[in-house]
Order: C-alpha cells, then sequence, then structure tokens
C-alpha cells in the first residue's frame, strides 16, 4: 500500500483536464488546445517519477491502492503496477502530447460552423484516462469497465473528426468504419462480459470472496488459479478463457477478427489513428499477457498451438496486403496487424525472450507506427491525396520530410541498429525454443517488410518530381516537435533498450514463475562414446 495515491492521480488528471477544457468558453479555442497539451505533459512528467520511483526488484506490484468499491459483489477499487503495466504506461504519456501537437489543427468543421478544439482534445485526454487505468487495474472487473468505456471516446474520434472532406461517399464511410470499430469491440466486450461472470461465479462457489460473494480481485483469483484452488473443470475455464481471448483477440487485433482496424485507420486522422494503433490497441495485447495467461495458465498452454498458428498467418497476411496496397495510409495499417502478430506470438510462446520481446515489441511499435503513420499524414495533408502514386520525387522538395520518413519505414522492417529489431529478433529466438515451425514461417515476415516499406519510399520519394508535389514544402517546427523525439526514441532504444528492459524482465520473470512455466532446456548433441568412432566404419583418422 501507499500513502500517496500516485496511480489514482495519474489516470484522474487527464480525466480532470478533459472536463476543463470541455467547459471553456467556445471563442477559447488555442487555450483548449495549449491546456490539453499541458496536462498531458504533466501526466508524463508524473510517469517519469513513477517510473524513478518504481523498484524493478520489489514487489511485483507496486503503488497499490485498495479501497471497497462495490462490496456486495466483491469489487474493489484497486490498482497497482508492474514492470509490464509500467512501461505500457510510459509509452501512453510519451505518445499523447505529441498526439495533440501532431494533430493541432486536425478538428473539422461540424454543422454549427465552429471549430470544435475543445471536444477533439478533451476525447483525447478522455482516452489516456481510460487507457492508464486499464493498465494499472487490480480488479478485474474495473479493468472491464475501462476496457468498454475507453470506445466509446475512441468511436466519435474516428467518426466525428475524420479528414474534411465536402465528398459525401467519403463521409459515409467514415461513418461506417467508426460504426464497425464499435460493433466489432463491443461484441468482443460482451462475450468478455459473459466470461466474467461466469469467473465470478466460480469465485463464488469456491469461497473465494468475503462472506459468500465471489471475488474480483485479480491477485486473488490468480493465487487461486494456479495452486489449485479453483473448482471449475478444465471445459469451464477453457471456456472462461475463450472469453477473455476473444475479445482482447478483436481489440489487439489477431487474424481473423482484424477487418475494422484499415478501415478505421484511414477514415480517422492520423493522430486518432495512432493513438487507436499505438495505445488503444496495446490494451488488448496487455490483457492477453495479464489476464489470459495468469488467470487461465492450463487453457492457455491448451490453446497456445492454435493462437501462435492464427499469429502467424495475420503476421504473412498482413505483410503480403501492406505489398498489395496503393493507400499509403491503409498500408501501414496492414503493416500493424503483421506486427501484432509478433507480438501475441512471442506471448504465447511462453518463454522469457518470447514474453520479454512482446512486451517490449508493444513499446516499440507504438513508436514507430506513430513516427511513420504521423510522417505520412503531414505528408498526404499537403498534398491532399493518399494514392501513393501520385507521388514521387518528394525527397527533392521536402529532404527532411523523406529522411524521417525513411528512418521510420527502416523502423517499421526491424533493421538492425533501430528499436523493433531488439524486440522482433528476442520474439523469434523466444519462440523458436518451443514453436521451431512457427519461428521460421514468421521470419519470411522480415523479407516481405522490405518489399513494402522499400518500395513504397521508392515509389514516393525518389525520381523526378510529379506534377502538383513541387507544392509540398518540408516539416515546419511544430512538426518537428513531434518527429525528432520519436526518431531519438527509435535510435536510442536500438542500440541501447536496457532502460526498458530493466522493468521487463522482473515482471516477465515473475509472470511465468505464476504461470509455472519454464524456458525449455536447449538440445545439446551427445558427443560419441570414447574409444568408439566419430564417423562410419569405426575408424580414426
Amino acid at each position: 500500500m501507499t500513502d500517496f495515491p500516485w496511480l489514482t492521480t495519474l489516470w484522474l488528471a487527464p480525466a480532470i483536464g478533459a472536463v476543463i477544457v470541455l467547459v471553456l468558453p467556445a471563442s477559447q479555442r488555442v487555450l483548449a488546445r495549449s491546456l490539453a497539451l499541458a496536462v498531458s505533459a504533466a501526466v508524463l512528467v508524473f510517469a517519469i517519477v513513477l517510473a524513478v520511483r518504481f523498484e524493478p526488484g520489489g514487489a511485483q506490484y507496486q503503488f497499490v491502492e485498495d479501497h471497497e468499491w462495490i462490496p456486495a459483489f466483491g469489487a474493489g477499487y484497486t490498482v497497482g503496477v508492474d514492470g509490464i503495466a509500467l512501461v505500457l504506461v510510459l509509452l501512453t504519456t510519451v505518445l499523447v502530447p505529441l498526439l495533440i501537437l501532431a494533430g493541432w489543427h486536425d478538428e473539422r468543421e461540424v454543422g454549427s460552423g465552429r471549430r470544435v478544439s475543445h471536444t477533439y482534445v478533451a476525447l483525447t485526454l478522455l482516452v489516456e484516462a481510460m487507457v492508464l487505468i486499464s493498465f494499472v487495474s487490480l480488479d478485474i472487473l474495473l479493468f472491464y469497465v475501462f476496457f468498454e468505456a475507453m470506445l466509446i471516446p475512441m468511436y466519435f474520434l474516428i467518426g466525428g473528426f475524420g479528414p474534411r472532406s465536402a465528398n459525401l461517399e467519403l463521409r459515409q464511410q467514415r461513418s461506417r468504419a467508426a460504426v464497425k470499430f464499435l460493433l466489432y469491440n463491443l461484441f468482443g466486450g460482451l462475450i468478455m462480459l459473459a466470461a466474467v461472470i461466469g469467473l465470478y461465479v466460480v469465485t463464488a462457489r469456491d469461497g473465494l470472496g468475503a462472506g459468500s460473494t465471489g471475488t474480483f480481485d485479480f491477485r486473488t483469483v490468480v493465487a487461486a488459479a494456479n495452486s489449485g484452488q479453483l473448482g471449475a473443470a478444465p471445459a469451464v475455464l477453457n471456456a472462461l478463457f475463450l472469453g477473455f481471448m476473444f475479445a482482447f483477440a478483436v481489440k489487439a487485433p489477431l487474424w481473423p477478427l482484424h477487418t475494422w482496424l484499415p478501415d478505421a485507420a484511414v477514415a480517422a486522422t492520423p493522430s486518432s489513428a495512432v493513438l487507436m494503433m499505438a495505445v488503444v490497441d496495446k490494451v488488448g495485447t496487455f490483457g492477453m499477457l495479464r489476464y489470459c495467461l495468469m488467470l487461465f495458465p492450463d487453457a492457455s498452454s491448451t490453446y497456445a498451438p492454435l493462437v501462435i498458428t492464427l499469429a502467424v498467418i495475420g503476421i504473412i497476411y498482413g505483410a503480403l496486403l501492406a505489398i498489395g496496397q496503393t493507400d499509403v495510409m491503409r498500408l501501414i495499417a496492414y503493416t500493424s496487424i503483421s506486427h501484432f502478430g509478433f507480438i501475441i506470438l512471442g506471448i504465447f510462446a511462453m518463454t522469457s525472450q518470447g514474453q520479454t520481446g512482446a512486451t517490449l515489441y508493444m513499446v516499440n511499435h507504438g513508436i514507430s507506427t506513430a513516427a511513420l503513420f504521423l510522417i505520412a499524414g503531414f505528408l498526404v495533408s499537403r498534398r491532399g491525396t493518399r494514392l501513393i502514386a501520385d507521388f514521387g520525387g518528394v525527397q527533392k522538395v521536402a529532404p527532411i520530410l523523406a529522411g524521417t520518413f525513411f528512418i521510420s519505414g527502416l523502423a517499421t522492417l526491424s533493421l538492425p541498429g533501430l528499436a523493433p529489431f531488439v524486440s522482433e529478433f528476442l520474439v523469434l529466438v523466444g519462440t523458436f525454443a518451443r514453436y521451431q515451425v512457427a519461428a521460421v514461417i514468421a521470419t519470411g515476415a522480415l523479407v516481405l517488410a522490405a518489399l513494402y516499406i522499400l518500395w513504397m519510399y521508392q515509389r514516393m520519394m525518389t525520381g523526378p518530381v510529379k506534377d502538383g508535389n513541387e507544392r509540398i514544402y518540408d516539416l515546419v517546427p511544430r512538426e518537428l516537435a513531434v518527429v525528432v523525439p520519436l526518431i531519438a526514441a527509435l535510435l536510442f532504444l536500438g542500440v541501447y533498450p536496457k532502460p526498458i528492459l530493466n522493468f521487463i524482465n522482473p515482471a516477465v520473470s515473475q509472470t511465468l514463475t505464476t504461470i509455472g512455466k519454464h524456458d525449455p532446456a536447449p538440445a545439446v548433441p551427445a558427443l560419441p562414446e570414447a574409444g568408439k568412432a566419430d564417423h562410419p566404419g569405426g575408424v580414426h583418422k
């Protein structure tokens, strides 16, 4: 327990900031954006202080706050953070101020003719608050509430603030993409709700709660699940696992539940699309690692081969479809489907290297996707088209934009020396220890990634300047303030990931110990017996 409510302050600050922004006078558009940026920057500073105070070798969950919430149901307001959650908190708090700055002019005109800066930045802060409490929640019901609630502000960001267009068909596509996003994720959430209720019934029957109630306390249920105190039949636990896993697989997303992602990413503004892919969707992979594995260790082992298979299909599928895209924003969206496959592959390999790589991949994917998608968004806003064929020769008129786009693209294909390489390498090595065939097939995506990134760069940035591209100008100071920190992070973590791994490694070790998993021993070929030939015929040379 802690005297100061660190984690409550962490998520409540952006929520309160969102409310304050909304009550500002309608004429104070610049003030609304500036206040939102200041609040998000303050939350980042607070998260950094939290990381400095965190003890990687200490208790598994730190800064724990535990209060009654709904005692009749055994639900409490219980929050705490481990190393895995902490690095995702840092990712979220780093990206949100950059996204607010990148989307400084992203709000569009609405029916009244007023610009709605207030609503746009307030929704962004609200999503940040809900994601943060999802990462730090140690109560299953509390997690579920915000896991679902974050869909609402994200829905409005996708459907209400997409790229400006007078084209009715494009506006209808935006609405359809937002509805598709919401329906897919709500359906997944409803399946998860049934599993949450089922798990509560099991805990009540086994007497894990106070009196005759069950419990939603994550730590209590995990301890019972891994000590054999959950008396439910394996078939019941398998069904509960599938309920949680389905919801997380939709949000992550995992093939074949991915179809909402490319439409939503293209329909939203670049900043909102990055918020969705780099921040919100990480709650899905985080949920797999924390809730699926730790609550249902035996069911996770049972279904691991199936999940591994789907992840490998997603890796190759996303890469192949990215190659065939003519829309630059849709191409980048499909690369995320491939990358989420790598993350899920590392989680369900259930090795220390695989899970460490998967967690680090969540961070690195967030940074690299943010850089590539935002720079592409800056370029599209200048040219007014997303079609790759309309570009060409951009590096001659906007060399800094082209150069940063190139570095971000190289990070996306996991070039050694850039951050994603370390995490992808760890995932593949960790997966090979248990699933050699899956690791070998997934490695093929490295070649495909080089193809879709380099071919895209060649078509858009090199060659003669095409008509209309001479008007493209280079990155302005506001955009550089967004891009430079992301590029710096990709370079720094590419050569020195130790500061992040210091948080991740102990948490992964504790997770594997909790679920009773150990790294497989490496296969060592037997040495020939003394005095016997080491080659056919028995004759020594």
